[in-house]
């Protein structure tokens, strides 16, 4: 076996186990697989994907195809559409020519919309906002103020982590219904909190990213496929095809330095215990799960790893024997409800007998602390009434199926503070790294973070290894 860090020249037969088959341990794996690495990806569920999944249910409507929760992305995320083409799905998960966002305002039941234009940053927002009916024509004055201070922060700076994003909004002059509105509109669904909970480093990034830099930035994609089939189905095959050997229904239990290498022991309940042999060791698992596996001294201080809080995510699945909405879907404000997908091709119903004319929509509920553990049927008379209140065919439709979905660690939550939590991909133990949407990536808890940490795990792996720099994974802009 060759040594945990080589000065320089390529290590042949360098041999790499990668913990956790989420999209940061897939991205690290093909990313040391692509570079010439025996690669073994360990992870302990029955399938690939994380928390990014699909399932089967039976029910009154036939057997669906149910992802655990609404996914999206946007044009900015660079290092995910790079991810989608390198699994060969980029067709299955397309994004807006241009974004186009409904929004419904419950009380005075008016639709806006959040669009953009062709024009430069950042004008190209600017006859949307002056059209946004949500607001008096004071309030889009005051975003606009809001959001030229925006562009001058750096998200990277520091002193913005300890800040929380309500805070800095109320100082430039926003009212409470320009925050609801407009900013946790777009702040909840991407950081899964409140603009209160939030950290301005990590608010900064949002916006100026997504809505700041480029004037295709906020272009929203999303799965028409099941999630499954993305995440699963074709990362597996593209695994394999790297030579990439999977280990599923298989357990990390202990991570531990030898004399020429790495070595993790696994268990897999029919084939009892084992231990890999390896030269690099990614860590692409929870921030609890890591910091049970690191060995003492990889981090200065892992204990920190405990204080990295988590956030929960909300969804609930609803079946209708008609067509309720014509959109693929809409935002809600004023309203308990959130974000409104259309999922019925996507999960099978419009293809079953016993589907057919039906339609199956997704409320997608982040920050829902004050909701995750609320039963099925409470979940029900709240939120069927208000779906008829938004949705008007709704209220003559019968309800054929009502479920629920909770993620109650869906992300690590992004609260002031949480940027000096983040561990980098490289440990101080040469050979050990880590990935996972949690690390220091400079994103909130995305898909966009996770591959970007599977990356940069990958490259700081073949860095020490001795790869030349010409070798090493590319990093998204």
């Amino acid at each position: 076996m060759t040594s945990a860090a080589r000065p320089s020249g390529r290590p042949e037969g360098a041999a790499a186990v990668v913990i956790g088959g989420g999209l940061a341990g897939t991205t690290a794996a093909l990313a040391l697989a692509d570079a010439g690495l025996r690669v073994t990806l360990v992870e302990g569920r029955p399938r690939l994907g994380g928390l990014v999944f699909s399932f089967r249910r039976d029910g009154a409507a036939g057997e669906l195809t149910v992802d655990n929760g609404q996914h999206v992305y946007l044009r900015c995320c660079t290092a995910y559409t790079d991810f989608l083409k390198r699994i060969d799905a980029d067709r299955l998960a397309p994004l807006q020519d241009r974004m186009d966002v409904p929004v419904l305002d419950a009380d005075r039941m008016r639709l806006g919309r959040l669009r953009r234009t062709a024009l430069p940053v950042p004008l190209h927002l600017a006859q949307s906002l002056a059209t946004y009916p949500h607001l008096s024509p004071a309030e889009r004055a005051g975003v606009v103020r809001a959001t030229l201070a925006l562009k001058g922060l750096d998200p990277a700076d520091p002193a913005l982590d300890g800040v929380d994003f309500g805070s800095w909004l109320r100082r430039y002059g926003q009212s409470s219904r320009a925050i609801e509105a407009l900013w946790d509109l777009v702040g909840i669904a991407t950081l899964n909190a409140t603009a209160d909970d939030a950290s301005m480093g990590l608010a900064a990034k949002v916006f100026k990213t997504g809505l700041l830099s480029a004037p295709g930035a906020a272009d929203i994609g999303w799965a028409r496929v099941p999630l499954g089939e993305v995440h699963d189905t074709l990362a597996r095959r593209a695994l394999e095809k790297a030579g990439v050997r999977i280990r599923l229904r298989t357990r990390a239990e202990a991570v531990s330095r030898t004399d020429d290498g790495w070595q993790v022991s696994v268990a897999n309940g029919p084939h009892g215990r084992e231990r890999l042999a390896a030269d690099a060791v990614v860590l692409a698992v929870p921030q609890r799960e890591t910091h049970g596996l690191l060995p003492d001294g990889a981090l200065a201080d892992k204990d920190r790893l405990l204080e990295i809080g988590t956030a929960p995510i909300l969804n609930l699945h609803v079946v209708y024997d008609r067509k309720v909405l014509r959109r693929p879907f809409f935002a809600a404000v004023g309203s308990p409800v959130q974000w409104v997908f259309d999922r019925t091709h996507a999960s099978g119903l419009a293809g079953s007998p016993d589907g057919a004319g039906g339609q199956y929509l997704a409320v997608s509920q982040s920050a829902a602390q004050a909701e995750i553990d609320d039963p099925v049927a409470k979940l029900r008379a709240r939120y069927l009434p208000e779906l008829e209140r938004l949705l008007p065919a709704a209220r003559g439709a019968r309800v054929t199926d009502f479920f629920v979905t909770r993620e109650r660690t869906a992300t690590f939550a992004p609260a002031p503070g949480v940027g000096r939590l983040r561990p980098a991909a490289r440990t101080r133990t040469p050979g050990l790294y880590l990935a996972g949407a949690w690390t220091a990536t400079g994103w909130p808890a995305t898909m966009e973070s996770a591959v970007r940490s599977g990356t940069a795990a990958a490259r700081e792996a073949l860095t020490e290894l001795g790869f030349p720099q010409g070798q090493l994974p590319q990093e998204a802009a």
